[in-house]
């Protein structure tokens, strides 16, 4: 008797886990599929599968989680400007030039403000459904790190920092996933 309690407890156990599992593959199957529809399918899967409430997300879900680390990448952008962790090769320049880098990175600084307070519209546009609006300030957030690196080409004497270039990318990249996956909302 006792083993046939235990057979029907794991079995019971087993049949319980059964929507869970499929569950998994279903979301799982739903991430690669919206990643499909982004530039940066690596990029998205991989950021995706990171956060523990993608199994659960419907496509909308999915938007939400890669905003919001858009959202996380921009304000370590802002921080890591405003911190003066970035390290400059300062020995070429003249203090004028100096002067004028350091407030150029900290005019990129706040347009990563203004990048994560857009993808702060963003999401709310994905809460009340407007996703047209949730992609005009992806697209806005998108353009803000171009604004910061104009402001050194119109001083050619200044080098842009390969450290800012690499998380520009990144963040055009997030910000090209998160407009993929609007696209895949069908607004």
């Amino acid at each position: 008797m006792s083993s046939n309690f235990h057979f029907l407890l794991i079995l019971v156990f087993l049949i319980s886990l059964q929507p869970t599992i499929s569950t998994s593959s279903s979301s799982i199957d739903l991430i690669q599929k919206t990643c499909k529809n982004t530039k940066y399918y690596d990029l998205c899967v991989s950021s995706l599968k990171s956060d523990s409430t993608s199994l659960k997300a419907d496509t909308k879900g999915l938007a939400t989680i890669m905003v919001k680390i858009g959202m996380v990448n921009a304000t370590a952008t802002n921080t890591f400007l405003s911190s003066h962790e970035l390290v400059l090769n300062t020995t070429n320049y003249t203090n004028n030039d100096v002067v004028l880098m350091k407030k150029l990175l900290k005019d990129c600084a706040d347009k990563y403000a203004l990048a994560t307070n857009a993808l702060q519209d963003s999401l709310q546009d994905l809460n009340n459904e407007v996703y047209d609006y949730a992609y005009l300030h992806v697209m806005a957030a998108e353009d803000y790190p171009n604004v910061c690196h104009n402001g050194f080409k119109r001083n050619p004497r200044l080098d842009y920092p390969t450290q800012l270039a690499i998380r520009e990318d990144g963040f055009k990249h997030i910000c090209d996933v998160v407009l993929g996956i609007l696209d895949a909302l069908g607004w």
